[in-house]
């Protein structure tokens, strides 16, 4: 069974987390496909439009830990920053279907997404002060920016998580529905962005981002050397030996 699931129909490319049973959490090969499947969808006339979707019990929990600590990111060109650079440049639209936990990166890919669709069972959080490590996906950007700085440095500071209604009154999501129409729901939202002129809709997007399109590309690269350096430091080691081990870390000495 592959992680990843793809299927493209009507002009519209769903790329589906298919790793249930582990909550859908990445692996580094998850991300090298997520990143050349985007990559692909981007030269492809018969793909106008990216839906994302979990399942409606989970988008997904963040890094496979054990994967993550295998290979971890030290530098930019890893699978994971290359998905993050493909998502975030990406010119043609994309629809993010999101039930259960949304954790680390299944929260901030949401940000390079246009249109966001939550169940009521959603819950968001970035915890990556609490694993001794800094936000990515220049998220320490884009979340006091959508969020508002003082719910921001909840989310990024103290890693408190939120749900689908603090999302949606943050401007984060666009709607919530129950969790088993979630997905049907960002499809046909997706058939209706595919059934539009693709110039006028690709410009409308680039015009929107174009603004601060270098801002976040540099915010994203200083992220992720700061991010590679601090998995060296003594609180990330601490932090994912306590995770490994199911016990609280203890930074009382960091």
């Amino acid at each position: 069974m592959t992680d990843i699931l793809m299927d493209t129909a009507e002009r519209v490319l769903t790329i589906t987390f298919n790793r249930v049973d582990k909550k859908n959490s990445f692996t580094a090969g998850m991300y090298a496909d997520l990143a050349d499947v985007l990559t692909r969808a981007q030269a492809d006339d018969a793909v106008r439009v990216v839906v994302i979707q979990g399942h409606e019990t989970v988008f997904s929990a963040g890094n496979d830990i054990a994967d993550f600590l295998q290979a971890p990111p030290v530098s930019l060109d890893v699978p994971v920053f290359r998905f993050l650079r493909a998502i975030s440049t990406f010119t043609k639209p994309v629809v993010a279907a999101v039930c259960g936990p949304a954790v680390g990166i299944g929260t901030t890919m949401l940000f390079h997404c246009d249109l966001i669709y939550a169940g009521d069972n959603a819950a968001f959080s970035m915890p990556f002060v609490n694993l001794g490590v800094c936000p990515e996906a220049a998220s320490s950007l884009l979340a006091p920016q959508r969020m508002g700085y003082v719910r921001a440095a909840e989310a990024l500071l103290l890693g408190d998580p939120f749900t689908a209604e603090a999302a949606l009154e943050m401007g984060l999501i666009n709607r919530i529905v129950p969790p088993v129409e979630v997905n049907a729901l960002a499809r046909r939202q997706a058939l209706r962005l595919a059934a539009k002129p693709l110039e006028p809709l690709l410009i409308s997007k680039r015009l929107m981002k174009q603004g601060q399109a270098a801002l976040v590309a540099a915010h994203m690269a200083e992220e992720g050397k700061i991010f590679g350096r601090l998995l060296a430091e003594p609180a990330a080691k601490e932090a994912f030996g306590a995770f490994l081990e199911k016990r609280k870390p203890d930074f009382s000495s960091l």
